[in-house]
């Protein structure tokens, strides 16, 4: 596996985690990262991620809901839905990311860790929000 790709599932895995214990604090990222075991490369691109992700949070979420058509934002799988923020935070605002790259990621990492058919919901979204969205770099 790839650096980028295994910081990118981290950066998921983080976010996921901190939603389902409900601390959205940062002080259990050295604990993630140590128990995670990410290459120094692989974690200088994950801490980006995330802090990209944090820094824009409430616009991303804005835009996957509005993407994310006929599902209540809250209702997605907590899985599929921050596959959904680290990609579409790579998409809006990394111009060094080119947005196919993203959404690939995206799917392979969701039907990696969800369903195969999160592949295809993740692609949907996602190309949607290419597509439509300019980027906010």
């Amino acid at each position: 596996m790839g650096v980028r790709r295994d910081a990118r599932e981290a950066a998921v895995q983080y976010l996921y985690q901190r939603e389902m214990q409900g601390d959205l604090s940062d002080q259990a990222l050295q604990e993630f990262y140590e128990m995670r075991g990410l290459s120094p490369s692989g974690r200088r691109f994950c801490d980006e991620l995330l802090k990209g992700w944090i820094q824009h949070h409430e616009e991303i979420d804005a835009v996957i809901a509005k993407y994310a058509r006929n599902f209540e934002f809250k209702r997605l799988s907590a899985v599929d839905r921050n596959v959904l923020r680290i990609a579409c935070h790579e998409i809006l605002f990394r111009s060094d990311i080119p947005p196919a790259v993203a959404i690939n990621e995206a799917i392979e990492i969701a039907k990696k860790y969800s369903t195969e058919d999160s592949g295809k919901f993740v692609n949907g979204v996602l190309d949607n929000i290419r597509k439509q969205e300019p980027p906010a770099r």
